[in-house]
């Protein structure tokens, strides 16, 4: 770009940052950005200009481990539509708490909370080996770090259609049907990994099924594309097909949960999260959605030896 404008990677580069922590400012209206194009942009005069009035401590804390903004925690991994109203609640009851979360997938979100990028990881990365979420996965991805893992949620996922399912999908096998447009996730999201698992089993090649390179971030991007007829069929939670009024075709019951050190654990931001997953003011909202068990909200599954 031009000297006097930089994008998201350059401005990192320029604070000494990781871009993904540049989307959190951003996300916290901490950093003097504007979107053209589609694109976010940063006028080099005032970004020196921030820099200069407010910004040194903000930046010695995003070199430290968390990055965070007082009052405030970096999420970044998984999607699920229910996170977007878990923060808006915490907004509500407790607005000196945020948590500003970036829609990565599973294993970038580990990657992130291993580097120290961010606070709290999203997953449901399943083994099939063993058949546990996430667990199995925290040698690999977080040997930095002394990892806790706490269960959010249960939930469905499954095939995403039109209303009743014109295909008549049942499988992962009904994608390579003639006609059938599929929309993926993204590289390193569990939905991806379940997919391309699936596959490997069934020995289908990703070159039988038409779109499989076609990739969104999140569950709504899947819905809004199968609604509006730019695709055919897509993996999401039962959810979103409720709020689209689309159909659904299930796949597997698995585990949201939320990963972070130990240490972060006892953090109030983090004990006010979980203290909203539980109240009956969230559960009942929830409960329109449908297919969300919460018996497990809370606990701890695993904190090292």
């Amino acid at each position: 770009m031009s000297g006097e404008m930089m994008n998201t990677k350059e401005v990192a580069k320029y604070l000494g940052i990781h871009e993904k922590q540049v989307y959190a400012l951003i996300k916290s209206k901490k950093i003097p950005s504007t979107r053209v194009t589609g694109k976010w942009v940063f006028p080099r005069k005032l970004i020196d200009e921030w820099i200069e009035s407010n910004a040194q401590k903000g930046l010695e804390q995003a070199r430290q481990k968390s990055g965070r903004i007082e009052g405030a925690l970096l999420a970044s991994g998984s999607n699920d539509p229910i996170l977007d109203m878990l923060q808006t609640y915490m907004k509500k009851t407790y607005p000196e708490f945020y948590i500003f979360s970036s829609n990565t997938g599973s294993i970038d979100g580990l990657k992130a909370l291993n580097t120290g990028y961010t606070d709290l990881a999203w997953s449901h990365l399943w083994d099939p080996k063993t058949g546990e979420y996430n667990i199995p996965f925290l040698s690999t991805y977080l040997p930095n770090i002394k990892p806790a893992v706490v269960n959010l949620f249960h939930r469905e996922l499954g095939f995403i259609v039109s209303q009743k399912n014109p295909f008549q999908i049942r499988g992962v096998e009904d994608l390579t049907q003639k006609g059938v447009r599929l929309i993926n996730r993204q590289k390193g999201s569990g939905t991806r990994v379940l997919l391309d698992h699936h596959l490997k089993r069934l020995k289908i090649p990703a070159s039988k099924i038409q779109g499989y390179e076609r990739e969104v971030y999140t569950h709504f991007e899947v819905g809004l594309s199968i609604l509006s007829k730019e695709a055919d069929a897509g993996i999401a939670t039962i959810a979103v097909s409720k709020l689209f009024g689309l159909s659904f075709v299930p796949i597997t019951h698995e585990s949201f949960d939320m990963i972070l050190d130990r240490s972060t654990f006892f953090e109030k931001g983090v004990q006010a999260f979980i203290e909203i997953l539980n109240s009956q003011e969230f559960r009942k909202r929830v409960e329109r959605l449908g297919s969300y068990d919460f018996k497990n909200s809370g606990k701890i599954l695993y904190s090292g030896k």
